[in-house]
């Protein structure tokens, strides 16, 4: 959930509705957390596609018109819509308003917090299942949550960035940082303790430049991806060897094939 965008969207626009897939089944054109805006005469976002989103914009209008403030509309893809993913998506439909943006921002700004638990369907007092789950999402900013536990539907208030950490930041780490930067889902870190190298550097990423690439390594999220491009081989076997002994999404290093046969031994 990106409070700012949906914020824009409500003062641009007044009342929005929002769809988001809270579940998938099988095969599906969007993954499970994947968004769209829709208000009178425009739309941002997609869940997909097809004939799967021309029902949705269109239940979206229904609700923003004379419809209840939010519904759950759980989807097949095959035969009800002849689309060919097979598979099955379950849908919630939110009209955003002034006060209900209020309501995510104090939650995604309240001390431990980051995460928007709301009632879709059912009890009007929060479950003791869906409360479990908010204590143990909350503060863990990182991580992407989007759940419908006994008709409540929670989700992170922040918007989840890949990280993408770049051991050294001579001429083929930055002209890697510029590369990736402009890329809204990744949150690229470059480490080297060079700090002279930081000029040029684009401005939007985040570099300790100082601190040793082990310590950023150590720190680092287990879902991180991380590229070893430094000055020094040593250095490069010694992250090599670090990453390997560390839960990791990626890792990847830069050198000849002399260098690689090498570090295999």
């Amino acid at each position: 959930m990106d409070i700012a965008v949906l914020d824009e969207a409500v003062r641009s626009h007044g009342r929005v509705a929002r769809v988001v897939i809270v579940d998938s089944k099988g095969s599906t054109p969007r993954e499970k957390g994947a968004s769209m805006l829709v208000w009178e005469g425009g739309a941002n976002g997609s869940v997909g596609g097809g004939r799967l989103e021309y029902d949705a914009m269109t239940r979206a209008m229904e609700l923003l018109k004379d419809g209840p403030a939010s519904d759950i509309r759980r989807q097949p893809l095959g035969p009800s819509l002849g689309q060919c993913c097979g598979g099955s998506v379950t849908l919630v439909t939110e009209i955003w308003d002034k006060t209900l943006c209020l309501k995510a921002a104090a939650a995604g700004s309240s001390a431990g917090g980051g995460v928007f638990a709301r009632r879709i369907e059912g009890s009007q007092e929060m479950p003791d299942r869906v409360a479990r789950k908010v204590e143990a999402v909350s503060g863990r900013a990182h991580r992407p949550v989007v759940e419908l536990l006994d008709g409540w539907l929670v989700e992170a208030t922040h918007t989840y960035r890949f990280p993408v950490l770049i051991y050294g930041a001579g001429h083929v780490g930055a002209a890697l940082a510029r590369i990736l930067v402009p890329l809204p889902h990744l949150y690229v870190i470059v480490a080297d303790m060079r700090t002279q190298f930081a000029r040029q550097l684009p401005d939007n990423v985040y570099h300790p430049l100082g601190m040793r690439p082990q310590k950023v390594m150590a720190d680092s999220a287990a879902d991180s991806a991380h590229f070893i491009m430094t000055h020094e081989h040593g250095l490069d076997l010694e992250l090599c060897h670090q990453v390997l002994g560390r839960p990791f999404a990626y890792a990847g290093l830069i050198g000849s094939e002399t260098k690689w046969a090498r570090f295999r031994r």
